[in-house]
């Protein structure tokens, strides 16, 4: 099912040029990349000069126009290719709370800067150490003193900050302890890093995967009052609107990642002899790897109906997270079948299984645990209790 402001011919031309782009940076462009801890800059700014990453920005403020359907190709053929889309992904989601809550002012201000790619928002910072997933727990502060908001913290698991001029910023602008519901109180700002960089300190985490990992510490950094997004104390309501899309673009990644394990296998499968006759004629092997696809196909379905639900302004939280978890839990299962039908082979740093393999891994925990996920459908789909 794509339902889409694209056809269904302009849909699959979409993923020729991608397909065609990736072919510029091979999987060896990505192994070098990963094995230097580097981040992929060439990549994308190939992605944002061609104008991949503002596909959901609008035309009046310099992007496509287009919808979550066509965002979801080009994630999922990155990843299909052998690249990884998380080093860009967030270029194409983050502006989604300034876009939605954001005054006309600050559209004008920012997106068509962000379109174009003179102003890169990749840093999210909303995570805290002490807080987890429980994001209402965040004591990141935001003081008003006069035209300006004073902000002291510190975030962490914030991605590509080093490589991001802006940062989509919630802190706590009310004590926790003086509000009606613990959704309120937090705001949501954007935070401009230039103009900051000597109260911002960024240390890297040194990581399996994506290595673009820090944490941040926020000292005295100031705000000004123009860059509040929306109402103050409303923050929180703010950055769940735009998690819809977080999901089915990561969705679209794990989709990506599934069919590259299974388009790898397949290869290898038919090509390896042993005994005298291609490993793929055994069950053993091909049963894996035929079971993986399906479940590939079948997530697929319901990222395909996430997209189309968030394309058409209705409600689909629900299928976004399944989708998600969905899509990595099959990725994770495709992961293991190819890293089966490689043996040895697949622990090889030349055959780029064992770096798909870690970086598949990544999505059932981020961002947000699988077992969020399955806790979510369980209390506001099926009406259980709460069970945390």
């Amino acid at each position: 099912m794509v339902t889409a402001k694209s056809s269904i011919e302009e849909i699959e031309l979409i993923r020729k040029s991608i397909r065609a782009l990736c072919e510029k940076y091979p999987e060896d462009y990505w192994r070098k990349v990963d094995e230097k801890g580097e981040y992929p800059k060439e990549f994308i700014k190939a992605l944002t000069d061609e104008g991949w990453l503002s596909i959901l920005i609008p035309e009046e403020y310099g992007g496509a126009g287009l919808g979550m359907a066509e965002a979801s190709v080009i994630l999922e053929e990155i990843n299909r290719s052998g690249g990884n889309a998380a080093a860009g992904h967030a270029q194409m989601y983050t502006m989604g709370a300034l876009l939605n809550h954001g005054n006309e002012e600050q559209k004008q201000r920012y997106l068509p800067k962000i379109a174009s790619g003179e102003l890169r928002l990749q840093a999210f910072g909303v995570t805290e150490p002490t807080a987890g997933s429980d994001t209402t727990n965040i004591i990141t502060s935001a003081v008003r003193q006069g035209d300006k908001y004073i902000v002291n913290g510190q975030k962490i698991w914030i991605s590509r900050t080093k490589y991001s001029d802006l940062m989509l910023l919630l802190a706590r602008t009310t004590p926790k302890e003086q509000v009606a519901k613990k959704t309120d109180g937090l705001s949501l700002f954007i935070l401009d890093m230039n103009d900051q960089k000597d109260n911002i300190t960024i240390r890297t985490i040194d990581t399996m995967v994506n290595h673009a990992t820090t944490e941040v510490f926020f000292e005295n950094v100031e705000i000004p009052i123009e860059n509040l997004i929306g109402e103050e104390g409303k923050g929180f309501r703010y950055v769940l609107s735009g998690m819809n899309a977080e999901r089915i673009l990561v969705a679209s990644e794990s989709i990506g990642d599934g069919f590259y394990f299974v388009d790898k296998a397949v290869q290898y499968a038919n090509e390896r002899v042993v005994f005298n006759r291609p490993i793929g004629q055994n069950q053993g092997v091909q049963f894996p790897i035929a079971k993986a696809y399906m479940d590939i196909e079948a997530a697929k379905l319901m990222r395909d109906k996430a997209a189309a639900l968030f394309d058409a302004d209705q409600k689909g939280g629900a299928e976004a997270n399944m989708s998600k978890y969905l899509a990595s839990e099959a990725a994770w299962k495709a992961a293991n079948a190819a890293m089966d039908t490689y043996g040895g082979y697949g622990f090889a740093s030349e055959y780029h299984i064992e770096r798909k393999f870690r970086e598949a891994r990544l999505f059932m925990i981020a961002p947000i645990s699988n077992n969020l996920v399955v806790s979510f459908v369980a209390q506001h789909v099926l009406g259980l209790p709460r069970s945390f």
